[in-house]
């Protein structure tokens, strides 16, 4: 049995370090290690990315350039793995006032999300893990065929 065993090959790693995608930037980089996590994890053709928050930047009166900021990260990461929006599969949103702010983060949304469309949930939390942050977008996205 322990022979048998032996013959099979293990698993390539899910979290190979060229398919773990960081920030480009140092001092998010530098958070993302002190903290454990990144932008991107690459697994197979799927690509899981981290949650991206949206808030307003000071001196910003509406939430909408915030949400446009987080969905042009989003947009920048899938670059990086390959992929862009169209790709997406699925999109997990937290909303911290999810019936105050869901129309307007609707119409950012789809500006980027365009049909056919992917699974979305909205889910109302009490807060988030930035403190000035309103909502967190998670995807995840199936990179395509070439």
């Amino acid at each position: 049995m322990a022979m048998a065993a032996g013959l099979i090959a293990a698993p390539a790693a899910a979290r190979e370090a060229d398919r773990v995608l960081m920030s480009e930037h140092p001092q998010g980089r530098a958070f993302q290690e002190a903290v454990g996590y990144a932008d991107a994890v690459i697994a197979g053709d799927t690509i899981y990315l981290s949650g991206v928050v949206a808030g307003m930047a000071k001196g910003e009166t509406d939430l909408a350039p915030g949400y446009d900021r987080a969905f042009k990260a989003i947009a920048a990461t899938l670059a990086r793995a390959g992929a862009s929006w169209d790709d997406v599969v699925d999109i997990t949103t937290f909303h911290t006032d999810l019936a105050a702010h869901i129309d307007g983060f609707a119409a950012v949304k789809n500006k980027y999300v365009k049909a056919p469309f992917p699974a979305w949930t909205a889910i109302g939390v009490s807060r988030l893990y930035e403190p000035t942050a309103v909502v967190e977008i998670k995807v995840v996205a199936v990179k395509p065929r070439t």
